[in-house]
């Protein structure tokens, strides 16, 4: 049921995404935002909880446009490599991979509303997303890297927005984390007594209490703007 399908932007650029499938008829998509880290295991296994919970879940390759096939652990050569990844991206030319997202959304959308989860640079792209793409009907930034500074926070989402941080984020200090949510009061913003990357079982800084009330909470809000 779950796997790599091949989308089309309008620009003409293909590149891979994952798809995972729920066992009974769709209650509606997901579009599932990588880390640094590429369409990994870890990743993958987002995606197949996602399917479990009855969402069309589509997780697309938002490194395709500088370096094809990233799947990377979580080791410090790791995540040297994708913050190197993350900063080619970061430097295309606008639109960037806001096209790429475009046709992971109206891929989801064959069924029904479509919400947008993103972990670490991918909560930055959901926030992004959020406030520039039409087609989401909700949007749940874990730790988006970069979200909290004051460019991002000028954007304005176009849909309801649930933030999950965690108070002892080295990338992330929580002071910034506390003023997105005073510049957005529209916004739900949970901080957790956790680390970044808190949702990750793969990784030093999982924190399994944080991950699943954060989960919960996520679930509730996609059941809520979804269905």
């Amino acid at each position: 049921m779950n796997h790599f399908v091949n989308l089309t932007t309008m620009d003409g650029f293909v590149f891979p995404a994952y798809v995972a499938k729920p066992t009974g008829p769709a209650r509606g998509g997901v579009v599932l935002m990588q880390e640094i880290f590429g369409l990994n295991s870890h990743i993958r296994a987002t995606a197949d909880a996602y399917a479990t919970q009855g969402y069309l879940v589509v997780a697309p390759a938002t490194f395709h446009r500088v370096q094809a096939d990233v799947d990377m652990g979580y080791t410090p050569d790791d995540i040297a490599s994708g913050v190197k990844l993350k900063a080619a991206v970061e430097g295309l030319p606008t639109p960037g991979v806001m096209p790429d997202i475009a046709a992971a959304i109206a891929y989801a959308a064959q069924a029904g509303k479509v919400g947008i989860v993103g972990y670490c640079w991918g909560g930055l792209l959901a926030w992004r997303a959020a406030c520039q793409l039409p087609g989401i009907s909700v949007a749940v930034p874990y730790y988006g890297g970069g979200m909290t500074t004051p460019a991002e926070v000028a954007r304005q989402p176009q849909c309801p927005v649930m933030c999950h941080f965690g108070e002892f984020d080295h990338a992330i200090p929580v002071e910034t984390a506390r003023a997105f949510a005073q510049a957005h009061p529209e916004v739900t913003v949970h901080i957790y007594a956790a680390k970044h990357g808190f949702n990750c079982d793969h990784r030093e800084a999982y924190d399994p209490s944080a991950a699943a009330l954060a989960r919960e909470r996520t679930l509730a809000f996609l059941a809520q703007h979804v269905g």
